[in-house]
């Protein structure tokens, strides 16, 4: 006999969610806990199981859940094309827009991003991905071996997803750490019976990006009669690479609207002014009496053009740049030349056996595996004449009064600046794009499983769930095309058999080809690494005996014990031969380290009246290395009639650091930006050459690990009110609030140089005073606040012999504010404004679906909706020294449309056909500075740059 549960009586309010969960047809994102019957089963009668829900451990029947929980259904996530649990975040309202995608990490990204290859990751109300608790069927899985800092969604087997549930709340009382932004579970089918195959392609219409993946599933064996059951599901997935070139949009060539290249190294060479080069110490202009230090011969008066030196290039805009040096240069968009979506191949498997060993007690052995390779490409290297004699470009490199285009530049020079000026028989100092040695390639190939085993079943009146489970991911980065040993470079540039200055239709010669194909450094291993989580975990729960007003107590209590491992290692060649620009982490080798992690919890569900239940939930963590932290949790439901319940909860919540924040070793970085100065003579640190002291300055960024760092703190709040008057209405709006403190973060330069007289030490001074590095390793400072109101509203009805319904889910911020230090005051409200690198924080977003059901046919139509925000401001804007002409501060907001349409008509065959971005909307425009974030004019934080897309999915069962 089934034991009793929580509130088994399902109220109006339940059984309106529950009307609009058997809908058919209707939106992602319904706010249910309960898993809902198969699309075919939706005429069934609905029993109300007891089910353990996200973010309890007490199994209950209550679909008016305490908590904010928002359940994807693997039906409507299939009705929207979305094939992987990375487009499925990008979906979603209540997911951040962090650089947590494989296209924001395409190119040239922030150091937190490094080493990152392949990695896609979740991110819950802009908390991080680090912050975002992941988890499978309950339980942990590993973090990416790379980082050990987030689990990769790309190890996920999406195609076995039954649906995912996600608790829009803190966690750190259930689940212990990083469950800050709230908790992803990824939930599979348990059994299965029967043998089925589906097959699905994304095709985009302006070709590239397409999306293919196939997938079978067999299981046999029936729980009640074998008293087993056992199946298995394997999957394939490609994605085709996107180039940026494929994207009109994708252009950073757009000066007057305030975007440009910021470089001066095009495939055609800009000549520098380096002492003892030909050019010297620069060349003043005849036309105005400037000096000029970068020229490009295509560039000066009476020539060609820039755009005559081949694809992608043309003028390096000196105003925007405020290098008034360099108004003779050429630039190349380097943005739009790196991959939009990188090439992705992966293969997963699931499998699960379970063994009813009586009426009452289950075991189950469940393994998941997945292989993933991911090609990270982007623009050839930069050849960059340097004076320094230890420099990989130093004098000896530069092009030579031998190289047959000598002559050519020196005239052209010449002929504008006069002889005079210049230094026949020096050699060129440049800047170049090396189009011959190809574009740069990183492939990343990741294994990740998760062995699990465990009993489930009912002693007396409690049920119980204990658990043994081991997971790893392993990660090896291995170069590709485009990486060449230094030496070589060095010996083919200096001898001038590279040849800098050609034109289109003009080719390296043939001795200059073997020369970089013997000095290939393809497939060189750049670093790999580990991560393991060993897991065993206990849960009892039930009825304790008593009873209040409104009904018997029920409670929980576990265990909880894990170790955590982390290795990686870096450049293992004897030889250590030096790879010109190759991104090697040697200072980040990690040996083996590990923690232990032993926790105990407890939860309390006390229906103190028919109308008002409490839970309260507590958990005890001791971590190896940080001490113990216990973190309380009490929640309520408050339901004064049939048709209103009030909901709300509050927490405390911690995120340890990760490994490599506590031990990876010092690197250097050198800034390459023009937008700082020294705060110590130009306070603000914003340049401006007229003004003596605000000279811009490039110091190496320094960045590694502390072993001081504390774990993070939270307080999370929350209060909601669900609504249901009538049966085809009802509505939820929840209001949040997660502080942090001691936020675990590298030094940000924009905190260093507001507060500089408390971070001094961190700007690193020569003997003349000058600043030549700055300390920007991970520290814990500050801290963040966030505040929001999430909205979901559902109409439904019947219309000419069918059911309609209608969904509305969005998410609003109210407000983001910072702190660099814990004793400062938070900056004003950055809702709606350009934020580099981590959470782009839009103030509303929402998804508006229609979806209609008759016979066998499906509709669905949506409206995903993505608000604008403050652009990022060039450099001249940002010092005041030029405006473009069509430069605007706002960047638009973004909509697209979703169309599908599904029948079920033929006798064990499901088709869906598909319509992504229906219209064919272009991402908007933002002029954000690309030497710091992915995009050309363009931004993928917010954005799907594929452009509409058609889709075909089949499912066909066998028996």
């Amino acid at each position: 006999m089934p034991i009793a549960s929580p509130r088994s009586k399902p109220s109006r309010l339940a059984a309106a969610i529950l009307v609009g969960l058997l809908s058919p047809g209707i939106a992602l994102g319904q706010e249910s806990p309960s898993d809902p019957p198969e699309p075919d089963d939706r005429s069934a009668p609905r029993t109300l199981d007891t089910v353990r829900v996200t973010g309890s451990h007490i199994k209950r029947t209550d679909v008016e859940s305490q908590l904010p929980i928002t359940v994807f259904r693997k039906a409507d996530i299939e009705a929207q094309g979305i094939t992987s649990a990375e487009q499925l975040l990008m979906y979603m309202n209540i997911a951040g827009n962090g650089s947590d995608n494989l296209s924001s990490n395409a190119g040239i990204v922030h150091e937190e991003q490094r080493g990152n290859n392949g990695v896609s990751g979740a991110n819950l109300r802009g908390q991080g991905a680090d912050a975002t608790l992941v988890l499978l069927n309950g339980r942990r899985v590993a973090t990416h071996g790379l980082k050990g800092r987030a689990v990769d969604l790309n190890s996920i087997p999406f195609a076995a997803i039954d649906r995912v549930e996600v608790l829009r709340d803190g966690a750190s009382a259930v689940y212990g750490t990083d469950a800050i932004g709230g908790v992803i579970n990824f939930i599979t089918r348990r059994d299965y019976t029967g043998a089925e195959a589906s097959a699905f392609v994304d095709v985009t219409e302006a070709g590239g990006g397409n999306i293919h993946r196939a997938n079978l599933l067999v299981g046999g064996g029936d729980l009640d009669t074998d008293r087993w059951n056992v199946f298995g599901t394997v999957s394939f997935k490609k994605n085709e690479i996107l180039r940026g070139t494929d994207r009109d949009f994708s252009n950073s060539f757009q000066p007057e609207r305030g975007l440009s290249p910021d470089t001066r190294g095009p495939p055609f060479a800009t000549v520098f002014n380096h002492d003892g080069s030909m050019m010297g110490g620069g060349v003043i202009d005849p036309g105005d009496g400037s000096l000029q230090a970068a020229v490009n011969i295509l560039n000066l008066p009476g020539a060609a053009g820039c755009e005559s030196g081949g694809d992608l290039m043309g003028p390096y805009d000196h105003r925007l740049w405020n290098v008034p040096s360099s108004r003779y240069a050429c630039a190349w968009d380097y943005p739009a030349a790196a991959v939009i979506q990188q090439p992705q191949e992966s293969v997963d498997f699931i499998g699960r056996a379970t063994f009813k060993m009586s009426d009452r007690h289950e075991a189950f052995v469940e393994f998941v595996g997945s292989e993933v390779d991911v090609e990270k490409t982007f623009e050839p290297n930069q050849i960059s004449s340097s004076t320094t004699a230890t420099a990989a470009f130093n004098p000896d490199t530069w092009y030579p009064s031998t190289g047959e285009s000598y002559d050519m530049v020196f005239d052209a020079l010449a002929d504008y600046f006069g002889a005079d000026q210049l230094s026949y028989g020096d050699r060129i100092a440049y800047r170049w794009r090396c189009m011959a040695c190809g574009p740069r390639q990183i492939s990343t190939n990741t294994k990740a499983y998760r062995l699990l085993a465990g009993f489930e079943g009912l002693v007396g009146r409690w049920d119980y769930a204990v658990g043994l489970s081991r997971a790893s991911s392993e990660s090896t980065s291995t170069l590709g095309g485009g990486f060449h040993y230094t030496d070589a470079l060095q010996e083919a540039l200096g001898s001038g058999l590279l040849n800098p200055f050609l034109l289109p239709g003009q080719e390296q010669s043939a001795a200059a080809m073997a020369a970089l194909e013997a000095g290939s450094a393809t497939g060189v291993v750049l670093y790999g690494g580990e991560s393991v989580v060993t897991q065993v975990d206990a849960v009892f729960s039930g009825d304790v005996g008593l009873s209040l007003p409104g009904g018997s107590i029920y409670a929980a209590v576990g265990t909880d014990l894990r170790r955590e491992e982390f290795k990686f290692n870096g450049d293992e060649r004897t030889n250590g031969r030096p790879v010109f620009n190759a991104p090697f982490d040697d200072a980040n080798i990690l040996e083996d380290v590990s923690r232990d992690i032993k926790a105990v919890f407890a939860e309390v569900y006390l229906p103190v009246f028919d109308s008002l239940d409490v839970t309260l939930a507590g958990r005890y963590d001791r971590y190896d290395g940080f001490g113990s932290t216990t973190n309380p949790k009490v929640s309520f439901k408050y339901q004064p009639i049939d048709a209103l319940a009030f909901r709300g909860a509050y927490s405390t919540g911690f995120k340890v650091p990760s490994f490599n924040q506590l031990f990876n070793g010092v690197t250097e970085s050198p800034y390459t930006g023009f937008d700082l100065a020294d705060p110590a003579t130009c306070p603000g640190g914003v340049p401006n050459p007229e003004v003596p002291g605000c000279e811009s300055i490039q110091p190496d960024m320094l960045f590694g690990g502390k072993e001081d760092l504390r774990p993070e703190e939270s307080k999370q709040k929350s209060f909601g009110v669900v609504i249901a008057p009538v049966d085809w209405f009802n509505m939820t709006l929840d209001w949040w609030d997660i502080e942090r403190t001691n936020t675990i973060q590298p030094a940000r330069t924009e905190i260093l140089v507001e507060y500089y007289d408390l971070f001094q030490e961190n700007w690193i001074r020569n003997d003349a005073g000058e600043v030549v590095a700055i300390d920007r390793r991970y520290i814990n400072s500050g801290g963040s606040r966030m505040r929001g109101v999430e909205l979901d509203a559902n109409f439904m009805g019947e219309l000419g012999g069918g059911r309609w319904s209608v969904n509305l889910n969005g998410s609003y911020i109210d407000s983001f504010r910072t702190k660099g230090v814990e004793a400062l005051p938070y900056t004003d409200n950055l809702v709606g404004e350009y934020v580099r690198y981590y959470n782009l924080p839009i103030k509303w977003k929402h998804t508006l679906n229609f979806s209609y059901f008759r016979g066998d046919w499906t509709h669905s139509l949506t409206q995903i909706y993505r608000h604008g925000y403050d652009d990022e401001p060039p450099v001249s804007v940002r010092n005041d020294t030029y405006i473009p002409p069509q430069w605007d501060p706002g960047v638009s907001s973004y909509t697209t449309y979703n169309y599908s349409v599904g029948y079920t008509g033929i006798d064990s065959l499901k088709v869906i056909l598909g319509i992504r971005n229906l219209l064919d909307e272009d991402p908007p425009f933002t002029a954000h500075q690309n030497d710091f974030a992915a995009g050309a004019g363009w931004e993928p934080r917010v954005a799907d740059p594929r452009g509409r897309a058609y889709t075909l999915q089949l499912e066909y069962k066998f028996f």
